[in-house]
């Protein structure tokens, strides 16, 4: 009898839940101030809605899909606005800091010693920010990049060489390139060699042989996952009882953790040279100059932010230039007339970046690749401030909704980038005499460069933004001035997954030598 009514008062207890949670949700739904606003059902209702579409991988398809259903504001969660709005990017993401990051940043950060160490991309307190900010940004700037290029040029030099190994020279010449590949063992070797002042071997060995790039691309997945809800994040990688998983960013921050060491008790000295300073050099003298800032926890910090975005992004997009350029040859073939072929007695092995970034039709390719392919294509979410926001039209967005926009929806916005604004065609960047006056093309290279939102914008844009495109600039040039490269399947498309960053693979070509 006592079994009986115990499970009675269970039943009338899960009824009682399942009815109050169902009163909480209907109430919530209707009394939300971001109901007016259009989009997905479901959408409205719970977050799983969007957890499920970047599950899928193709999340800013579906988003941008929903914009040209609904028009530019799409309710994509309770509490989410979707914006296509380019005349409110400054507004948003502006130098105040007024509209604050999310938790959505938070599951990119690690966690050692039971301590959470948050990074300048997941530290969401502006004023933390900007003092951890303060003591590094000169050295991100392109006048602070500039003298690493040695290090860089030393990687570029070694990646080609390894590329002529493996599928030039020999009975290697017939053998198929997976091009993205190896883009991705360059993007992360040279991290470490302007990081550390050691590649760390993908290049090398030609395979991920200690599984970081595997493990980075499922920390990627469950960043993008638990952005979405971000209690999630505490309840597995930050449980502050026992740690479920999965594999997060502890990897990149073991070895940012061991390079710190070996730096401070001088065991790297058989490849660290004091007169080619690195990044660590450079983070090691903030400690030294800002001691109320900067420790060595907050080293580690600014060594994770160089790992976990400086080798992704940049092979990002060095792979959206070459796919794009070798799926419209004729914009190889124009790319190719414009940088001279590589002059073997010359004694220059890589293309310097000023040499590189005086090539207006190679800037007016990058450009464009980052356009159609930017290296984030997910809802960059900022909390409206207690001001509130109008839209253009007049609706009013309260105080702690979250609205933010897509580099990707962007970047495709018919209002900018014209009717076209899909397709792929670098020429927009440039001007057109027989079309248009020097006016004219200044007003809309000026409405172009407001909405390149690539990396970012305001006080949170992308730190890393100058050594990014210092690479990109130098490993384009390069390779046109000393390869003939074709898709070996030019049939075929690439394949994407986007986990925040957008990963592409089957970038697969032929190359040989390009004669002077």
């Amino acid at each position: 009898m006592f079994g009986y009514e115990n499970k009675d008062a269970a039943t009338t207890l899960g009824c009682a839940l399942l009815t109050g949670l169902s009163i909480w949700y209907l109430t919530t739904y209707l009394l939300s101030p971001l109901r007016q606003f259009p989009g997905p059902f479901l959408a409205g209702w719970t977050n799983l809605w969007r957890m499920f579409h970047v599950r899928q991988g193709k999340y800013q398809v579906v988003i941008h899909e929903l914009h040209k259903k609904y028009g530019p504001v799409v309710r994509i969660a309770p509490n989410v606005l979707d914006l296509d709005i380019p005349e409110l990017v400054k507004t948003i993401y502006n130098t105040k800091a007024d509209y604050l990051k999310t938790e959505f940043y938070h599951g990119s950060s690690a966690k050692n010693n039971g301590k959470i160490i948050y990074n300048l991309f997941s530290e969401c307190n502006s004023e933390i920010h900007a003092q951890q900010k303060r003591p590094i940004s000169k050295h991100y700037s392109m006048t602070g990049v500039l003298p690493l290029e040695p290090h860089i040029d030393e990687m570029i030099q070694y990646f080609c060489q390894r590329l002529e190994e493996k599928f030039i020279d020999g009975s290697n010449s017939t053998k198929t390139c997976d091009l993205g590949e190896w883009i991705e063992f360059y993007t992360w070797d040279v991290v470490g060699k302007a990081t550390f002042s050691q590649p760390i071997g993908y290049l090398d060995k030609g395979y991920d042989f200690d599984k970081t790039l595997s493990t980075a691309n499922v920390a990627m997945d469950y960043f993008s996952m638990v952005g979405q809800m971000p209690i999630l994040d505490h309840l597995l990688d930050k449980n502050p009882v026992y740690r479920i998983g999965p594999p997060s960013f502890g990897t990149i921050t073991n070895i940012s953790i061991q390079h710190l060491m070996d730096r401070l008790q001088n065991k790297d000295t058989d490849y660290h040279d004091p007169s080619k300073p690195d990044f660590l050099d450079k983070f090691i003298e903030t400690k030294e100059k800002f001691p109320d800032v900067v420790d060595d926890m907050q080293i580690v910090s600014y060594l994770m932010i160089n790992m976990i975005a400086g080798a992704d992004t940049t092979g990002i997009t060095l792979n959206a230039v070459l796919y794009f350029s070798l799926k419209h040859p004729h914009v190889w073939q124009r790319l190719s007339a414009e940088i001279p072929a590589h002059d073997p007695t010359s004694g220059a092995t890589v293309v310097s970046y000023k040499s590189a970034k005086e090539s207006p039709y190679l800037d007016a390719v990058v450009r464009e690749a980052m356009r159609c392919h930017p290296s984030v294509s997910m809802l960059l979410e900022r909390y409206v401030p207690k001001s509130g926001l109008i839209l253009p039209d007049g609706r009013f967005v309260p105080a702690g909704s979250i609205v933010g926009m897509n580099p990707y929806i962007l970047g495709r916005n018919a209002s900018v980038w014209g009717e076209d604004a899909e397709v792929f065609r670098p020429e927009r960047w440039l001007r057109d005499e027989t079309r248009e006056t020097e006016d004219a093309f200044q007003e809309r290279l000026r409405s172009m460069n407001n909405a390149d939102f690539a990396f970012g914008g305001g006080s949170r844009i992308c730190i890393g933004k100058h050594l990014g495109l210092l690479e990109v600039y130098k490993v384009i040039a390069t390779l046109v001035s000393r390869y003939n490269i074709k898709l070996a399947h030019p049939e075929k498309d690439w394949v994407t997954h986007n986990s925040f960053f957008v990963r592409q693979t089957g970038i697969e070509v032929k190359l040989t030598r390009r004669t002077h």
